[in-house]
């Protein structure tokens, strides 16, 4: 569907109200003070060019429903002002002020008004372009249109450079191609022994040199340090000294026969020393011999001889004994200190003998070593001096060949280089000479806007004119008004004709008035194209036409626009279209009839 829907509150004198804005005409009708300027206030809200908040109230809106779009607009108050704020149906400012100037006409209209006052209307008509910034855009283009030039000169530059490059590519292909060939005859190889294979046997020849004088010098860093060992074990030796004539074997065996004969003897005294005191201990003498017990003392008969003793004559030799025994113990420590002895000075000969073993082994290993490592010197050394005179050899038989092959390479890298530079060049010249159209294009394109800025206030004063003229043209062939013709000086004066005479406006009716002043907003309405942008036209507080002539202008002004919503009062005739009632509205009373 087309149609518009639009919520209301708190707008001018409308309180709260909703209504439906068909295509084509739609007329609000109703008496005075019911909301009918209000209405179109609020549909002037919604297009964002006014903020009329309902007095003593501090926010209002305006929700809009079109067949494109939803427009939400809310009004604040803020001190003595009114903010906006929403999506308006219009957020441009130049559309904004065309709208108001063009599509709003209500009774404060600016253009209306001026034609009312009688004043000169160039500057109403013209007002959006202020608003267009004209000459920021202009000089916005000029920086851009430099800026292609630049580019454009670059290119031609570039054009005409170009020639002189592909020249400079063609003459190094062939003098690279002409190198190679030249590399290529001297690279042939010959019977009698080519540059190459020359170059190739020196390369080889220097390499086997270097790595027999690496050999050298690791040979020689081993010689060192193996003479520097042989000194240190040679040295070594010279301080050990072995006694192989001492025979410790024989002292050794008679230190621990010695050791076991005493160790035995200690033994049998020790177990005699024993018995004897157990027996003594437990007085149980009568178990290895007889006891004959008397007053002055026990005798008994000695049981290894039969002879008679005292038991007291048996404890002495029995203490006597028991020194012999710790004779005996020191006789045991002594005998094992001289077998330790012994065995240590055996050892210490042995490990001696077995250390200068090994060093004798070792120097002779050394020895051996270090004559290996001279006999490999002098090989090497042998192999160095081949190599150097083999590469003195090959040094003199490279001849002036070799060295031409070694300036060819050169060259040849020098020319591919060179040749690689100017290929670059030539590809970066040919993709901006490449663009010489588009950077004219672009040129041409500025060129034709910047002079279409230029001569936009010149053609608006033109079509504005134009479409005055055309317009009142039309409203006359519908119109019975008291002058002939009306037209817009080149000053955008309005000048009137009646009775073939220049005639002032003052002498006009109010309804002449109106006409002249819907024609002028009309011309502004066309030459700005406001219908492209707003499809709708808003008339308020027509006044000083009847009703045939009223019903006459708005259907002259229906053919302009999509939508048209206008007021008229109740004894006016009905129109074809759609009518806006008011009565469900809920309205301020003073307010509305301010608006009315």
């Amino acid at each position: 569907t087309m149609t518009w829907t639009i919520d209301i509150e708190h707008i001018a004198g409308i309180l709260d109200g909703e209504a439906t804005i068909e295509p084509g005409l739609n007329a609000v009708r109703a008496s005075n003070w019911q909301g009918k300027s209000s209405f179109i206030a609020s549909i002037e809200t919604a297009l964002g060019v006014a903020t009329p908040l309902t007095e003593g109230r501090d926010r209002g809106r305006v929700h809009l429903e079109t067949p494109d779009r939803t427009v939400e607009v809310d009004l604040q108050r803020s001190g003595d002002r009114v903010v906006a704020s929403g999506q308006p149906y219009l957020d441009d400012e130049y559309d904004a002020v065309r709208a108001d100037l063009f599509a709003c006409l209500d009774e404060t209209n600016a253009v209306r008004q001026a034609v009312r006052n009688g004043e000169n209307l160039e500057s109403v008509l013209l007002e959006p372009l202020d608003f267009q910034n004209i000459d920021e855009r202009i000089a916005d283009l000029r920086r851009q249109r430099e800026r292609v030039d630049s580019k454009l000169a670059q290119a031609e530059q570039a054009a005409e450079r170009l020639p002189t490059v592909q020249e400079k590519v063609t003459r190094l292909e062939d003098e690279l191609a002409q190198l190679r060939e030249r590399y290529a005859a001297l690279s042939e190889p010959n019977d009698d022994g080519s540059p190459a294979a020359t170059r190739s046997d020196l390369a080889q020849a220097r390499s086997t040199r270097q790595q027999a004088e690496n050999r050298i010098e690791r040979l020689e860093r081993s010689i060192e340090r193996t003479e520097e060992r042989l000194t240190e074990r040679r040295e070594e030796l010279e301080v050990i000294e072995v006694n192989d004539k001492a025979d410790y074997g024989d002292a050794l065996e008679q230190a621990r026969a010695d050791l076991s004969e005493v160790r035995r003897d200690k033994e049998v005294l020790q177990s005699v020393y024993s018995t004897t005191e157990m027996v003594l201990e437990e007085k149980r003498l009568d178990l290895v011999t007889d006891v004959d017990r008397e007053l002055t003392g026990d005798t008994v008969a000695c049981w290894t001889c039969g002879t008679e003793t005292t038991r007291a004559a048996v404890e002495e030799r029995l203490d006597a004994l028991g020194e012999r025994i710790a004779e005996m113990r020191g006789a045991v420590e002594s005998a094992r200190d001289r077998v330790e002895n012994v065995e240590a000075k055996r050892e210490k000969r042995e490990q001696e003998r077995r250390r200068r073993d090994d060093l004798q082994a070792e120097i002779a290993d050394l020895e051996e070593t270090l004559a290996d490592h001279r006999e490999s010197l002098e090989s090497a050394r042998e192999r160095r001096d081949e190599a150097d005179a083999r590469v003195e050899e090959l040094a003199e038989s490279i001849d002036e060949t070799v060295e031409a092959i070694t300036d060819l390479e050169s060259e040849i890298k020098y020319r591919e280089a060179e040749l690689d530079d100017a290929r670059d060049e030539l590809t970066q010249l040919e993709e901006r000479a490449d663009r010489r159209d588009d950077f004219e294009d672009q040129r041409e394109g500025l060129d034709e806007e910047i002079t279409e800025l230029r001569n936009r206030k010149d053609r608006i004063t033109y079509e504005a004119r134009e479409a005055f003229e055309t317009a009142m043209q039309a409203v006359l062939s519908r119109f019975d008004t008291g002058f002939e013709t009306a037209r817009l000086t080149a000053e955008f004066d309005i000048v009137v004709a009646r009775d073939g005479r220049e005639a002032s406006l003052d002498a006009l009716s109010e309804g002449e008035l109106e006409l002249l002043g819907f024609v002028a907003a009309l011309a502004g309405h066309e030459s700005f194209d406001v219908a492209e942008t707003v499809p709708v036209m808003l008339v308020d507080s027509v006044g000083g036409l009847d009703d045939d002539n009223l019903h006459t202008l708005i259907a002259y002004l229906r053919e302009r626009t999509d939508y048209l919503v206008f007021t008229v009062y109740p004894e006016h005739a009905s129109f074809d279209g759609a009518e806006i009632d008011p009565s469900e509205w809920d309205v301020a009373t003073d307010n509305a009839r301010a608006d009315d």
